[in-house]
């Protein structure tokens, strides 16, 4: 009960939306917010490297304390990270990330930004990340940033000086941003579409952390260059402080499980000055107007302002709409486009509020093609004794406005349908920057003005043209989709235009282990109706598919149709892609949609290509019934069923001598032992099961939050932060001779071939004798680290622990990577004589 009435005041208060298509119905303490951020005229950007990387509690602060217009321009989307709430990697966790960096800046009040580089990974040093990265592209990238936001002020939430400390892409996103502060200004660095932009002040965002300890910090931190503000404010108007907004924005990145408990009271910041005209007192914005009186034609704008935010009524906000009409009129004059732009849709948004005005346009269908007649269902409500005509609608879709021509009385709504056509060469729902196929470290994007910005601008709006109190205003609105969902009530969601055909391969590799020949099924679902075409498969060179194609048609709109090839692999060990495409009427179809669904993020629609890897694989295995414990989320068990293991997935409460005796092997998924206090009292059963002849592998955790502290392994063993972010780093075989690296495959150099992203990650650097060392390996310029792979026999049985990051190559198809999960699963069960040593 508790949880539930202190949601309620989260919602009274910062009126956010769990999901971004849903209506904004601010109250009138959320008003009155919005008109103090509307008489300041200053910027903030929060400047770092990935999604959690941000102060919340900066960005909430400048936003709801101070009132500026606060940022933040994250410069990758998180790709290279791990999920914690489910099997997405790569670039649809980007897409997950990016969603829940939204969410949060709908929490804390801020905008959100982003360049086109690629998380690829962890990265040790810039040098690394830089040469990746393409540096003048995401400079520039940078740079449009700054001259189109035009911050003030910017804060660094990294340091140049940071390099080996940290994250590479850390220390690279503080090097970049002190050049980007200087270009921004620069008239020989050209941009397109661009204007120059100096920025008044570069400031680094420092803390104790930078200095190793707290103690540290207060006894040899220069505290004359820093400025201290103190973000544990309280605000009296919504019984919230700014820490506990922040923390509820940083909880939405449950991604990476980060949630967030509120705290109260004095939190002090520390913001460095580096570069630009010093304040002379501990206000940021010291000496920067940020009055109307900074723009051409503004004192006349502030001083109807500062009266509507003087006077401003909370039982009758509607009082304020003579003045803010007339500020309105006079802002649609002001030569300065940069803050006409952005005071007129600020405004804009109070004026609806004040009004009490609800205007939407809803489509009865979530997703459609070009060229299809969608039914918009319209409806328009004053709910005020404000004097609102509304006079048309124009659709983007459509070339004509709809005339209405009513007046809008106090609370009777306004509802009606109106048939609209989609063009037929409107341009496809997808994120922006997937549309093309990038490089590691960037993606490429051929609309140069969407560089930036979050997600693709949505093109089908409803413009609802207005007069209010006597004066015209246009008022937009996206088409999105609505229904009701029995336990959830409405749900609102994109509105998505699509192919009309899509296709789908239910996996995303395929193991061939023998010459066998596999039937693969082709999911494909058609949009509109009477499409009728040949399906076809590409396959590698050398492997073969059974028939050359197939005949499709569709009769109706949604009907979906399975079709079986027959794949035929080569006769040796080979890998490639197969590749269906629907041919109709001169047009080829090669697109999968893919759609991510949680419940703190709108749902989202991808359209990527229609593939699957297939992989000839001359592969061994004993052993039949695994056991798999599910961590933080990864694909493994579905991995381990291609190559013919039997996986049950158990929830670590099942978890008993009787139920895991009868498994083969038992392994534990990514970072279970992080996020799963059950296994605190499971672990004992574990290593008994070991003891008895059981086979355990338990995959990578990190020491941080590690549940399981005491008897992680039957012997010491301590985790570290070793990792090895080379994916091609060099492998030395530790112990060819163990049963591990022989039995049933045998297990060489070439395996650690094709590799993705990395090698592995916090690899543990100090164990027990018992411990047996399969592998060294290591990046450039640095130390071998040993401890990748461990095994250790136990009783009858082996324990085997790994940092190995199989959770990213087993859905990569990686053949090296199922040969040597293979043996993991199969060691002690191979029938030696005797037991191979090193």
């Amino acid at each position: 009960m508790k949880n539930t009435i202190y949601f309620i005041i989260i919602l009274l208060f910062i009126s956010f939306e769990i999901n971004s298509q849903t209506p904004k119905k601010p109250s009138s303490s959320k008003i009155y917010q919005s008109i103090q951020k509307l008489n300041f005229l200053g910027s903030v950007l929060y400047l770092a490297a990935h999604p959690d990387d941000e102060n919340t509690r900066l960005i909430s602060y400048f936003s709801n304390q101070v009132h500026a217009r606060t940022a933040y321009l994250s410069l990758t989307r998180g790709d290279g990270g791990q999920n914690l709430i489910g099997p997405e990697i790569r670039e649809q966790l980007g897409v997950i990330r990016t969603n829940e960096l939204l969410q949060a800046r709908l929490i804390d009040g801020g905008i959100q930004f982003f360049t086109r580089a690629n998380d690829f990974g962890y990265s040790k040093n810039p040098e690394e990340t830089l040469q990746i990265w393409n540096e003048e592209e995401v400079l520039k990238d940078m740079v449009k940033v700054i001259r189109e936001f035009q911050p003030d002020i910017i804060i660094n939430r990294f340091n140049v000086e940071s390099a080996g400390k940290t994250h590479g892409h850390h220390t690279s996103s503080a090097i970049l941003s002190t050049k980007a502060f200087d270009l921004a200004a620069d008239k020989d660095y050209l941009i397109q579409n661009t204007s120059l932009w100096q920025t008044k002040r570069l400031f680094f965002n420092t803390s104790w952390w930078f200095y190793g300890s707290r103690e540290n910090f207060e006894k040899n931190a220069d505290k004359s260059k820093m400025i201290e503000l103190n973000t544990g404010v309280y605000y009296p108007i919504g019984g919230l402080s700014n820490t506990e907004i922040a923390s509820l924005s940083r909880s939405m990145h449950k991604s990476q499980g980060f949630g967030n408990t509120g705290t109260r009271g004095t939190q002090n910041e520390y913001i460095e000055f580096l570069k630009g005209s010093k304040p002379e007192s501990n206000e940021l914005f010291d000496g920067i107007d940020t009055t109307w009186n900074r723009i051409d034609g503004g004192k006349q704008i502030g001083d109807i302002l500062e009266d509507v935010e003087d006077n401003f009524d909370f039982k009758n906000p509607s009082a304020s709409l003579p003045n803010l009409m007339k500020a309105y009129q006079l802002i649609q004059k002001l030569d300065n486009k940069h803050w006409r732009i952005i005071k007129s849709q600020e405004i804009k948004k109070i004026i609806s509020a004040c009004s009490g005005l609800y205007i939407e346009a809803v489509s009865d269908e979530q997703i459609v093609t070009g060229g299809e007649t969608v039914e918009v269902n319209i409806e328009a409500i004053n709910r005020s004794n404000a004097k609102i005509f509304l006079k048309k609608i124009i659709f983007s879709a459509i070339n004509h406005p709809i005339s209405i021509e009513k007046r809008l009385e106090n609370n009777n709504s306004l509802k009606f349908k109106q048939k609209i056509i989609i063009p037929k060469n409107e341009s496809q729902s997808n994120p922006y920057w997937l549309n093309e196929n990038g490089t590691l470290g960037m993606y490429v994007v051929q609309n140069e003005s969407f560089i930036g910005k979050p997600l693709t601008p949505r093109k089908n709006k409803a413009i609802f043209n207005l007069v209010i109190e006597g004066t015209p205003i246009n008022l937009e609105r996206e088409i999105v989709y609505k229904y009701n969902d029995p336990v959830g009530g409405e749900v609102y969601q994109p509105f998505e235009i699509i192919p009309e055909i899509t296709l789908r391969i239910a996996s995303k590799v395929i193991i061939f282990d023998d010459e066998i020949p596999k039937e693969i099924p082709i999911k494909i679902n058609a949009y509109r109706s009477n499409i009728k075409g040949n399906l076809k498969l590409d396959v590698p060179k050398n492997w073969k598919v059974s028939p050359k194609f197939i005949p499709v048609e569709f009769l109706s709109k949604n009907d979906t149709k399975s079709i079986v090839f027959t794949v035929t692999p080569s006769k040796d060990q080979s890998e490639g892609f197969v590749k269906p495409i629907f041919e109709s009427g001169g047009r080829s179809y090669n697109k999968s949609l893919v759609e991510i669904n949680y419940d703190h993020i709108p749902k989202q629609t991808l359209l990527i290509p229609a593939e699957v890897k297939v992989v000839r694989l001359n592969i061994t295995k004993k052993g039949k019934q695994v056991a798999y414990i599910k961590g933080a989320g990864d694909e493994i068990p579905i991995s381990l069923q291609q190559i013919g293991y039997q996986v049950t997935e158990i929830d670590p409460r099942e978890i008993s001598e009787l139920e895991i005796k009868k498994y083969d092997a038992v392994i534990v998924g990514i970072r279970a032992y992080n996020i799963n206090e059950d296994l605190i009292n499971k672990q004992a059963i574990l290593l008994d099961y070991v003891k008895g002849g059981g086979n355990l592998i338990v995959q990578y955790n990190t020491a941080h939050r590690l549940k399981v502290t005491e008897n992680l392994a039957p012997y010491s063993l301590k985790l570290s932060r070793d990792r090895v972010t080379e994916e091609n780093a060099k492998v030395t075989i530790l112990a060819p001779n163990h049963e591990l690296m022989n039995y049933p495959n045998k297990i060489n150099n070439k395996d650690f071939e094709g590799w993705v992203q990395e090698r592995g990650l916090y690899f543990p650097n100090e164990w027990a004798d018992e411990f047996t060392p399969l592998f060294s390996m290591h990046d450039k310029g640095e130390d071998p680290k040993n401890g990748s792979l461990l095994i250790a026999k136990y009783g009858k049985g082996h324990y085997i622990y790994t940092g190995l990051s199989f959770f990213r190559e087993l859905p990569a198809g990686v053949p090296g990577a199922y040969k040597l999960f293979a043996n993991m699963i199969s060691v002690g069960k191979n029938d030696l004589e005797n037991e191979l040593k090193n």
